[in-house]
């Protein structure tokens, strides 16, 4: 019972993420763990029939999925109306702990750390410096922000911090946050002239992170406080930690100096994740699950065309792994796009082969009919290897469907292609270079 009570804490701090303060107050907050669920059978409960079927109609699937991920052993989650004398419900821990005294911990998610944030080009200074900001001793930076597009991984690098920072200084204290929180809280201590506590449990901790920074954009109240905690922070060398959806000099309806301050630490972003790195996000997720047999054309179709961010790409990994599970099917191309079909449809427009062998000629400089032609020449060779290579990965194409597009090859050529420009990319920066290039382009 503790291990399910344990894993409620998480999905609800999953579902608050990820369903925005609003949404989760009015429609998931209500929602308790009935006594009497087990590891395998999960019971949840509403105060009233509307509020059930609506949950039901919306997070039924979404319920799950979280649960599995926790708890692989789930079959099942129920959601339930309460009756009149309510069924005893668990006592779970709150969604977000706003501080943690020497001890204990916010509730940060044990599955966002640094082991598992995968690291390349375009996220590597924001996982560094995250790292060294949880490193013990005085910070080199404060604040930090971070920023992005939704689903890029900020919330992941600030969990990851918080739990490492508290590893390395058993002592500290920490609060973790959303900005619509901080700005909540410091209503009700408005409304109840209360100003100063709200003000001494922040400024008092070791390290302060707050997230979805552009939701007090037009908040002058809000603004001014936080403000001079920023300044509290700077001055007494503590750790500040920010995250927003923009830069701080992008932000809208925030006081310009307000946006200094932010800017006057490291100010990182992380880019789009690119093809490469949604490959291998998709390939650590599933390490996590060494049960899970997945094909590579599977892994390489999740990557190819859940482009929009990293969040969407593990949501559609974990609907096709659950969809598996209950329906004891083997994980196959058909049944990933049987399965995922809506979300592959919706989440990128379709790129042919036409188009890219249009994009090769062009960026090599070869005419289109020579990719197809029989010539050999390194200078048509290559240029026709790296299309056969990226007909692969960024469509769903069969191998002998790729093999007839270029003059009629066989399907064996098309994979000595794929091997080939994998090879040289490894050891050729020129290559490398040329088919990233080419992929941005295609995809965008």
């Amino acid at each position: 019972m503790e291990a399910v009570s344990k894993a409620w804490t998480h999905v609800r701090g999953n579902l608050r993420r990820s369903a925005g303060q609003r949404l989760f107050d009015q429609w998931l907050k209500p929602v308790v763990l009935i006594k009497g669920s087990t590891g395998e059978a999960v019971r949840l409960g509403l105060p009233s029939a509307f509020m059930t079927q609506w949950v039901k109609n919306h997070y039924s699937e979404r319920l799950l999925l979280e649960f599995r991920a926790v708890l692989p052993e789930v079959l099942s989650v129920t959601i339930e109306t309460m009756a009149d004398e309510p069924k005893q419900v668990l006592k779970v821990e709150p969604v977000i702990a706003p501080v943690a005294t020497p001890g204990e911990r916010p509730a940060f998610d044990p599955r966002f750390s640094f082991e598992r944030f995968v690291v390349d080009s375009t996220n590597r200074v924001a996982f560094n410096a995250a790292k060294a900001v949880a490193q013990p001793g005085m910070p080199q930076f404060s604040p930090l922000y971070l920023h992005s597009g939704t689903g890029q991984g900020k919330t992941h690098l600030m969990h990851a911090l918080g739990q490492a920072f508290l590893d390395a200084n058993p002592e500290a204290t920490a609060i973790y946050v959303t900005a619509e929180r901080f700005m909540f809280e410091f209503v009700q201590a408005l409304r109840n002239k209360d100003t100063h506590a709200f003000k001494t449990r922040l400024r008092s901790v070791d390290l302060l992170m707050i997230d979805d920074l552009q939701f007090i954009g037009g908040k002058d109240a809000t603004q001014e406080e936080f403000f001079h905690t920023v300044n509290e922070f700077m001055s007494s060398g503590k750790r500040l930690v920010i995250a927003a959806d923009r830069a701080p000099q992008a932000l809208e309806g925030f006081e310009p100096r307000l946006a200094g301050r932010l800017g006057s630490g490291l100010v990182a972003d992380i880019k789009p994740a690119e093809l490469e790195l949604r490959r291998a996000i998709v390939a650590r997720k599933l390490q996590d699950m060494p049960a899970v047999d997945m094909p590579d054309e599977v892994m390489d179709l999740l990557a190819a065309r859940i482009t929009s961010n990293v969040r969407e790409l593990e949501g559609a990994l974990n609907r096709l792994l659950a969809y598996a599970n209950l329906s004891n099917e083997t994980i196959t191309i058909d049944f990933a796009v049987a399965t995922l079909g809506e979300v592959l449809r919706s989440a990128q427009r379709r790129i042919t082969i036409d188009e890219i062998q249009r994009a090769v000629s062009s960026h090599f400089e070869v005419k289109q009919i020579d990719l197809i032609s029989e010539r050999r020449a390194v200078a048509i060779a290559r240029p026709r290897q790296i299309a056969m290579y990226l007909a692969k990965r960024l469509t769903t194409r069969s191998l002998p469907e790729i093999g007839r597009k270029f003059g009629n090859r066989d399907h064996s050529t098309v994979i000595h292609a794929v091997k080939r420009i994998e090879e040289l990319r490894g050891k050729d920066v020129e290559i490398d270079g040329a088919v990233r290039a080419l992929m941005r382009s295609l995809e965008g």
